[in-house]
């Protein structure tokens, strides 16, 4: 194992590798030169070219409505009246995925297609599109506008095509994907249709070169500390919850991380205090930890709790020579921010073989990566699963500068499209 640092200074054993979930088995899919020569397929691509403006008139409008992570609300209200709108039948369930179904011949089995709603921005964001060129420029124009807009003009294809597939198709625009949500959307239409689940295809931003078939683990964490408080002069040398959160957080940032399995961690969020000449009662600090292992999740996350208690420590030390050892001493509490599971897309599966016939037909050269989707859930469980782009080209995401160009949004919706059907089956 290739280390990146070496200059750590806490050691703790590594855990235990948890074992591989067994794969559900997968249906085969169906050639795709065999979808090519069904005549509504054909229609289907040709409407897909037709929609281009349409399709960006409905992500301008689904964009200017805020959504921040668990404040959905209202733009799952007027995605369910596209849904409807594009022919879908639709509900929503109580973790607030918007659901539309187009039934097939077949109730046994259906292939879900989902496309989440939140962004990572905070109430009170301008959001208001902005056109330079054909760029369109908005917070979460691409994340998730893209993958919005791009599920809708594949619904409406379909519908104006009258196509029926073997497998019913779900389409769902879910909630909390990003930050602390934790995938709480993807979760609860995992739980609702586990057995029925075929494949799924998450739709996210708006690139078309990558393929994630492998789900990338991660932890949040968030430590807060708690003291007395007090003035800044007269009660100075009392123990400081900020600066033992800055000695414990100094001490983490020497962790070794490995190159092999490749290994992250971002301290991301630190609030403390309420004005400058006073010793604050209470800091807390927000961790992400990232990792193709889950052995050095447990490891980093063991290392930075051992590196708070050594902050707190020292700090408590510091107070005692202050002659503020009968003060209250500083607690520490620990609360779990998320825990997205990792897993993998077998090589031999349909799913992905359905992919890449798509690209090939489109000629689009794409690659396999490992990131953090909502596809984590379903391959963490053994369904098969695959997250990929809605189409068009899109930069500065989660940035309030971040942009959309449509140009060559058709092919992602094709792709999307041609792999939704090889994988739920074409009716004649």
């Amino acid at each position: 194992m290739q280390l990146r640092r070496s200059y750590g200074i806490l050691e703790v054993m590594p855990l235990t590798l948890r074992s591989p979930r067994a794969a559900a088995p997968e249906a085969e899919g169906v050639p795709l030169s065999a979808l090519l020569q069904n005549k509504r397929v054909a229609q289907a691509l040709a409407t897909i070219d037709r929609l281009g403006t349409w399709t960006t008139e409905q992500q301008i409008f689904l964009t200017e409505i805020p959504a921040p992570t668990f404040q959905e609300a209202a733009r799952a209200d007027a995605i369910r009246k596209l849904f409807t709108a594009v022919g879908l039948r639709t509900r929503t369930d109580s973790a607030g995925n918007v659901i539309g179904e187009r039934a097939g011949t077949s109730k046994k089995d259906v292939v879900l297609l989902s496309a989440h709603l939140d962004t990572v921005f905070p109430a009170g964001t301008p959001v208001k599109v902005q056109r330079d060129g054909r760029r369109l420029v908005a917070p979460g124009i691409s994340d998730n506008g893209a993958g919005l807009a791009a599920l809708l003009c594949m619904a409406r294809a379909l519908h104006e095509a009258k196509l029926r597939t073997h497998s019913s198709l779900l389409f769902a625009a879910n909630p909390a994907e990003e930050g602390e949500g934790n995938l709480r959307g993807m979760r609860k239409l995992v739980e609702t249709f586990r057995g029925r689940l075929r494949a799924v295809i998450a739709v996210d931003g708006a690139a078309t070169d990558h393929i994630t078939a492998k789900a990338l683990a991660s932890r949040r964490l968030e430590v807060s500390l708690s003291g007395p408080g007090g003035h800044s002069w007269a009660d100075f040398g009392m123990p400081n919850p900020v600066h033992a959160l800055a000695r414990g957080i100094s001490k983490f940032l020497a962790v070794r991380v490995p190159d092999s399995p490749r290994t992250t961690f971002n301290v991301g969020v630190l609030q403390a205090g309420t004005s400058v000449n006073t010793i604050c009662a209470q800091a807390l600090a927000k961790l992400d930890i990232r990792s193709e292992s889950d052995t050095e999740l447990g490891r980093i996350e063991s290392v930075f709790r051992k590196a708070i208690e050594s902050g707190v420590g020292e700090e408590m030390a510091a107070a005692a020579e202050a002659a503020h050892s009968s003060d209250p001493r500083i607690e520490i509490s620990y609360r779990s921010l998320g825990d997205r599971p990792g897993g993998e897309l077998p090589d031999d599966s349909p799913l992905l073989e359905a992919v890449h016939q798509a690209d090939r037909h489109l000629n689009n050269p794409s690659r396999i990566e490992r990131s953090s989707t909502d596809a984590n859930i379903p391959l963490s469980l053994g369904i098969p699963a695959i997250s990929i782009g809605g189409g068009g080209r899109a930069g500065g995401a989660h940035s309030l500068c971040e942009w959309y160009d449509p140009t060559g949004r058709e092919l992602g919706v094709k792709r999307i499209l041609l792999t939704a059907l090889a994988i739920s089956g074409v009716e004649p």
